[in-house]
Formats: structure tokens, C-alpha cells, sequence
């Protein structure tokens, strides 16, 4: 999250090559590093309903997360970006993942905080197959297709199963927060983003291309079968 001046000190340029070299390399690497398996396929449409109909054999993880930006001119655009979970202005970003983790299967970002998880996720859900199955927090819970923890009664406390089921259901769902924790390794996306808000979607989409290079998750051969995926 440095400045560009100070960019262009590191690297002996001035501070306009340095915003020129950001600016060149971004769409480029947004364009060759896929954000997710549903991008990474969504040019073959043959590959595409063979991609979702795979992961019908998984039950995918999916949590969002809320990145404070800029506080907005307009007054209706700082009503639409508050967030009274953050106490701020904030983007949503909702993630969906493999079950361990392995691979980013959906990213959709930009959105205004203040929506809820369930809402967002209802808004794309038809970016998978119909009996695709997902396990979430409490966020989720009302959503039918989405497995979630036991809720604890109103003034009443969970029975000890009933702890240790959601025990068991948290280490199954924690590896959607690693893989989380693995692109808030970018400043860019754990503090305030101060760039241009209109790169937003564009910087945290090639930030999840990088990740998934990382993990070797695009090393999958654009023909993915059940056999590659399993």
C-alpha cells in the first residue's frame, strides 16, 4: 500500500512510470490469471456445465467479508456503503471455495457492505448448478441450501452434542477463512483501498488470480473432468 512516489524511489523511475507500470500490468495479469474455477472456464460453455455439474458432488464453503474503502461524495452513495458492522464505508466480497480449500470456485466483490451474506449469495446463485449444496455461518441460516451451524436458543445454552457438532462443523468450514487470510495477504485488500474505486472489482479479482496461481490451482488443464477435480 505504499505510494507510487516512493514505488518509483525503490525502483530508481519516477513516480508516473511507476503508476504507468501498475496501470499496464493489472488488466494484464487480471486477463491471464482467472479469478476462480467458474471464471477460468466460462469462455467453453461445454466445459462450464461439465464444471458445475462435477462440483454438485461437493458441498462448497462460502463466507464474505467486508473491506473498508473511501467515504463516498454523494449522500446517497454514503447510505448505500455504511456499514454498521464496520461502523464505516465498506465493499462486500463473497468467496466459495472447495471443501479444503484447494481451489477459489466463485468470487464476487464490489458489492455494498451493509448487504447481508444471505442476500448476496441468493443474488448469484445462479452461478450454480440447482442442486449444488454449500456450508456457511449463521450469516446463512434460512438459506435452504446451505448447511449451517446450530444456533444457540434465546436464553437457553447449546447441550454438549450440540457444541461438539458445531465444533466439528467449524474445522470442516475454517478452510474457507484460510484461503481468506491468504488473499488479505495483500495490503491492498486488508486496509483501507484507497485507489481508484472503479479498479476495485478489477485489483481484488487479479489478487484472487495470483492467489490461485500460488496454491497451483491453475495449473488445472481447461478440459476439467470429475477425475481432475476429485
Amino acid at each position: 500500500m505504499t505510494t507510487f512516489q516512493l514505488l518509483g524511489i525503490e525502483f530508481g523511475v519516477s513516480e508516473s512510470t511507476a503508476n504507468d507500470t501498475f496501470n499496464y500490468w493489472l488488466p494484464t495479469l487480471r486477463e491471464l490469471l482467472p479469478s476462480s474455477l467458474l471464471e477460468q472456464v466460462k469462455k467453453n460453455a461445454a466445459d462450464h456445465e461439465i464444471v458445475k455439474e462435477v462440483l454438485t458432488e461437493y458441498e462448497l464453503i462460502v463466507h464474505s467479508y467486508e473491506q473498508v474503502r473511501e467515504r463516498p461524495g454523494d449522500k446517497d452513495e454514503q447510505e448505500k456503503y455504511f456499514s454498521g458492522k464496520k461502523s464505516n464505508h465498506t465493499f462486500k466480497t463473497q468467496m466459495i471455495i472447495m471443501p479444503d480449500g484447494r481451489d477459489i470456485v466463485d468470487v464476487v466483490t464490489g458489492e455494498p457492505g451493509p448487504i447481508s451474506d444471505i442476500s448476496l449469495f441468493r443474488a448469484n446463485r445462479d452461478n450454480f448448478d440447482s442442486k449444488q449444496s454449500f456450508k456457511g455461518d449463521l450469516g446463512y441460516l434460512g438459506e435452504d441450501l446451505i448447511d449451517t451451524p446450530i444456533k444457540k436458543p434465546k436464553n437457553k445454552e447449546l447441550t454438549t452434542d450440540q457444541k461438539k457438532l458445531n465444533k466439528e462443523f467449524s474445522s470442516k468450514r475454517i478452510f474457507v477463512e484460510h484461503r481468506i487470510r491468504s488473499v488479505k495477504i495483500f495490503r491492498v485488500v486488508q486496509d483501507r483501498f484507497r485507489l481508484n474505486l472503479k479498479k476495485y472489482e478489477q485489483v481484488i479479482m487479479t489478487i484472487c488470480g495470483l492467489v490461485r496461481l500460488r496454491i497451483r490451482a491453475l495449473i488445472l488443464p481447461l478440459k476439467i473432468s470429475a477425475m481432475s477435480l476429485g
